[in-house]
């Protein structure tokens, strides 16, 4: 499986960039999405999650600014992040939670990080 993401780069406070991210290979299904990002000296945490119904969950600081989406037919979750803050500044990753066709049991598979800098 390749998971490969897009979409990060520089933008000034109030800015809006959009993350993707793309799983191919031997995939069965997919369970769940999720973005998670990582600061200079912190610990990864969750920004938003998507399951495989649709429901979403975000971050306290984020709600409001960013909309996590799927597209199931091309096995790709999106971030739209808008309004952005200098805080918002990390690397970025996708999650994905799927199963192998042939092999049992659900695994996690990541994205290779994609940098968000949020500067003026």
């Amino acid at each position: 499986v390749q998971v490969v993401e897009s979409g990060g780069g520089l933008v000034q406070p109030g800015g809006s960039l959009r993350l993707s991210c793309a799983a191919s290979g031997s995939i069965f299904s997919i369970y769940a999405m999720g973005w998670y990002r990582q600061a200079p000296g912190k610990r990864r945490q969750l920004v938003a999650y998507i399951s495989s119904g649709g429901s979403t969950n975000y971050v306290d600081s984020v709600k409001g600014r960013f909309t996590i989406s799927r597209d199931g037919a091309k096995n790709t979750v999106y971030l739209q992040m808008n309004s952005l803050k200098p805080e918002d500044t990390a690397v970025y990753y996708c999650n994905f939670d799927l199963e192998l066709i042939g092999v049992r049991g659900r695994l996690d598979y990541w994205g290779q990080g994609t940098q968000v800098t949020v500067s003026s």
